[in-house]
């Protein structure tokens, strides 16, 4: 009788998945990418989004917070803490007509995907009835649901999915080695379990991070890798750059080099070659030659309208006009009411 050993898999934790993952896009090696010569990123940049994309098409979708203020999370860039003394006043979770409207006016706009933020921890299930309905109702208007609600407990990612979510926004923030700089009330892990629990019931996922926040290039180019390293990674990417609210922990930092956040467009671009990447908050404070910059870089997506959950935006005017002196065109995508691709 022959023997044979009997093969086992060992269990990793999120922290020895990560290392492994790292194999892909190690940090020094996308650090490597943000200390090109920004000429050669470009180009390799637009090289990239080229094999993949329309290079002058771009994605709009608007982000609606449907619950404000209040939160008891103590991120330090947040004007949404209830922590913080920053003018913004806690509200109960808007009834389901106004956010139907505000998704009516979106897609009027050219809005293709809807995006419903809430300041909590994590929702209580008495909370999802009433967000399912949303979802439910965003999807019947012929616009993809997105909804960021903080951390998720086990089989609340499948009650969205089930209401037909197509997209789930869980953000890391920053990198690994700087995020208790940041916050304190979750840890990475946290973050990365929510993740999990979204691709495992088949919802798209949205991640990305904040640049700005006093962090280092090499821990910028930490969050792009542990963004990339994501098995898969996010179908979509969005790019924050800090808006400083007084108030909060981190107001009154020296702001970012503009070229800085547009070398981390780009960086993003070449590590997740197929992933709309999208410009989010602060793009008022950058401007229309860096916006065009950062498309040239392969931004191919952008939050639309007049505020980003409580800090502002470039109204849709203002985008109208730019995107035309750009002459790139908006991606136009009717999707099917029910459930999630």
């Amino acid at each position: 009788m022959s023997v044979h050993a009997i093969p086992f898999r060992e269990l990793r934790t999120p922290a020895a998945a990560r290392a492994e993952a790292e194999k892909a896009w190690p940090v020094d090696k996308v650090l490597d990418l943000f200390n090109l010569p920004f000429n050669e990123l470009m180009f390799r940049a637009q090289q990239v989004h080229r094999q993949h994309f329309d290079p002058q098409e771009v994605e709009l979708a608007t982000l609606l917070s449907i619950k404000t203020g209040g939160c008891p999370e103590d991120c330090g860039y947040c004007p949404q803490a209830a922590r913080y003394d920053t003018g913004v006043q806690a509200q109960k979770l808007l009834e389901l007509e106004q956010v139907l409207a505000a998704a009516r006016a979106a897609k009027e706009h050219g809005a293709t995907r809807f995006c419903m933020g809430a300041a909590w921890r994590g929702p209580k299930d008495r909370d999802l009835d009433h967000v399912e309905a949303m979802v439910r109702g965003v999807k019947e208007l012929g616009l993809e649901a997105c909804a960021t609600l903080g951390m998720l407990e086990d089989g609340q990612a499948e009650r969205l999915a089930a209401a037909g979510l197509d997209y789930y926004n869980h953000n890391l923030d920053t990198a690994p080695e700087f995020y208790n700089n940041i916050i304190t009330t979750r840890d990475y892990e946290n973050r990365l379990d929510t993740l999990n629990k979204v691709r495992g019931a088949g919802i798209k996922v949205c991640c990305g991070g904040i640049v700005g926040m006093g962090e280092s290039r090499r821990q910028r180019a930490g969050l792009i890798a542990q963004v990339a390293n994501l098995d898969p990674y996010p179908e979509s990417v969005p790019i924050n750059h800090l808006v400083q609210v007084a108030g909060t922990p981190l107001h009154g930092l020296d702001p970012l080099d503009p070229l800085e956040f547009v070398r981390t467009i780009a960086v993003a671009r070449i590590t997740m070659p197929k992933a709309r990447v999208r410009l989010s908050a602060g793009r008022r404070e950058l401007g229309e030659a860096v916006q065009a910059m950062c498309f040239q870089a392969g931004a191919n997506s952008i939050f639309y309208g007049d505020k980003l959950l409580t800090t502002g935006n470039p109204d849709a005017e203002a985008d109208r006009v730019l995107l035309e002196k750009l002459g790139m065109r908006v991606k136009h995508t009717e999707v099917s009411a029910g459930m999630a691709e």
